[in-house]
């Protein structure tokens, strides 16, 4: 296991209004961490991705618009409206941009963040 790796407390499940996010500090990166709840079925699904806005590099990810293109999760940047996928953090409408994507879950009601992207994961 690499050192440094942990699992960081952002806030209880509860506290974000579903299909909006929250922005939190886990070691010295912002995180967007958004809780998305399907109209329909009404279940719910936990993502955390970079604040940062690849295109404007503004700390807005986490005010985005939640949405779905073709049965994808996405949050639209705030800044230029572009469509990140929730599950890979890739821009729908640049492949050059992308926010990395930090590992989530809710454990007893609470928000957990790991502090390294899925990308640098061990």
């Amino acid at each position: 296991m690499t050192a440094g790796v942990r699992w960081s407390y952002v806030c209880r499940l509860a506290d974000i209004v579903p299909n909006t996010g929250v922005a939190a500090k886990i070691g010295t990166e912002q995180v967007a961490v958004f809780r998305v709840v399907d109209a329909q079925s009404g279940a719910e699904q936990v993502y955390a991705i970079g604040n940062r806005d690849p295109k404007s590099g503004a700390m807005v990810m986490a005010r985005g618009l939640i949405g779905d293109v073709q049965g994808e999760p996405v949050v639209a940047a705030p800044v230029y409206k572009q469509h990140h996928a929730l599950r890979d953090g890739r821009c729908l409408e640049d492949p050059a941009l992308a926010v990395p994507v930090y590992p989530v879950r809710v454990f007893e009601g609470m928000v957990l963040v790991r502090n390294l992207p899925q990308s640098e994961n061990p």
